[in-house]
């Protein structure tokens, strides 16, 4: 069923005139070329504008995914189109032997606009993850003389799927088969301090150091689970009586998603190491490592990046970064989140006997089902998909809720009686 079949005149979305593809790249023909390292839903996508994406057959859909917390202006925005274009006819990739005006460009608004005081470019969450890794094992050897540095994380945490990430993950699902893992880290339990001190405490009995504590502002891979005030306030204290380096994993609620440009800002502390990706380039691929100057270890041929820091990137990364400011998108971020959440929770109360809790910031926000229901996350998002709305779980039983930063009033009201009607086939 399509979602012009299923919402109410005032909240219809254009009609869609694109041309249907009479001979579309088939899931069946994909999977004969392409590595099965996706469960993929059985959607073909082909364009997309705004919030909307439509596919080969036609069918249009609202984008509550946004490549997963990605896309922040959206699809085909103009600003976007037009920093591309600008850019691919002028310079679009030389070496990092050289500089490179829009990599300077790009880490002087971040830093002007963070507690960073200095920027490592790279192509993804993972690798800026792996960039702060090997920045704090670096300064633990240097500065604190730790011949062992141990980097704390917490449990249900996600940090990339390269070796070190994905032992930094405190999910044990993402490390199976991939053993031996990266030594040099251990869990603790996510916004409990007495678990953090407990640890610490440990490892000092046992001749073993802390150089990190590595850790989300709001768990989104663990089941959009937003850090405690108070935790990481705390987690802060003791990081500066302790000499270890606090490191923020900003992947997936940076650059505005929150409804503060970074995630911290919510906790009213500053991290000495933090990362971004997914948002900042609005979909074209790059990742950031920011961090002081204090800890800014780095020396030439200790850490690089072939695609790092493109000209490409960065230009449109820094063009992403000034729309937020041009169209005050954060003010748009915080009256959505809340719309969002007020509607969740609206159908929470309806659907009580399915739906546990709702939580989030800005425009990230998760719906939890409850434990002893058969419905999983999964079923959710499929059911969604038959009324024209894309969303994507955080877990089996936690629905995500990201849309582009760009999403209007009317399209959150869409997004939530198509999500009424998908849940209703449900119970």
């Amino acid at each position: 069923m399509e979602l012009e079949q299923t919402i109410s005149p005032e909240f219809l979305l254009e009609k869609n005139t694109a041309t249907v593809e009479t001979s579309p790249f088939t899931p069946e023909e994909f999977n004969k070329y392409v590595i099965n390292t996706y469960a993929r839903f059985p959607i073909v996508l082909e364009r997309g504008a705004g919030c909307r994406v439509w596919d080969t057959q036609g069918r249009e859909y609202l984008d509550f995914v946004a490549g997963i917390a990605t896309c922040t202006l959206g699809h085909a925005h103009p600003a976007m189109v037009e920093a591309i274009s600008r850019q691919i006819q002028k310079l679009h990739h030389v070496s990092n032997l050289y500089y490179i005006p829009e990599q300077g460009k790009l880490a002087k608004w971040l830093v002007e606009h963070s507690c960073a005081e200095g920027v490592f470019f790279c192509n993804s969450g993972a690798e800026a993850n792996e960039a702060a890794i090997k920045l704090a094992r670096k300064y633990a050897h240097t500065v604190l003389n730790i011949k062992e540095p141990i980097i704390l994380t917490a449990h249900a945490s996600f940090h990339g799927r390269t070796l070190a990430t994905i032992t930094a993950t405190g999910q044990p699902k993402y490390q199976k088969y991939f053993e031996p893992l990266v030594p040099g880290f251990e869990y603790i339990p996510y916004n409990d301090i007495a678990a953090v001190e407990n640890a610490i405490a440990s490892l000092d009995a046992n001749e073993k150091r802390v150089a990190a504590i590595l850790l989300e502002p709001l768990q989104g891979e663990g089941g959009v689970r937003p850090g405690d005030i108070t935790y990481f306030q705390r987690i802060r204290e003791i990081c500066n009586q302790k000499g270890i380096l606090l490191i923020l994993d900003e992947v997936q609620v940076g650059i505005g998603r929150t409804g503060q440009l970074w995630g911290y800002e919510n906790l009213g502390i500053e991290p000495d190491i933090f990362t971004s990706a997914k948002g900042l380039g609005g979909g074209i691929p790059i990742g950031a490592m920011l961090c002081k100057s204090f800890c800014n270890v780095f020396q030439p041929g200790e850490h690089a990046s072939t695609f790092g820091g493109n000209p490409l990137a960065c230009a449109v990364a820094l063009r992403v970064c000034e729309i937020l400011e041009e169209e005050n998108l954060l003010a748009n971020v915080r009256a959505r989140g809340e719309q969002l959440r007020a509607g969740l929770k609206g159908l929470a109360a309806k659907f009580s006997n399915l739906i546990a809790e709702i939580r989030g910031w800005g425009l990230i926000n998760g719906m939890e089902l409850k434990a002893d229901v058969a419905v999983t996350a999964a079923d959710v998002v499929k059911a969604a998909i038959a009324f024209g709305l894309l969303l994507v779980p955080a877990g089996a039983k936690v629905i995500r809720f990201v849309p582009p930063l760009i999403v209007s009033a009317d399209e959150v009201d869409c997004a939530l009686l198509a999500l009424e009607r998908a849940i209703a086939t449900l119970c």
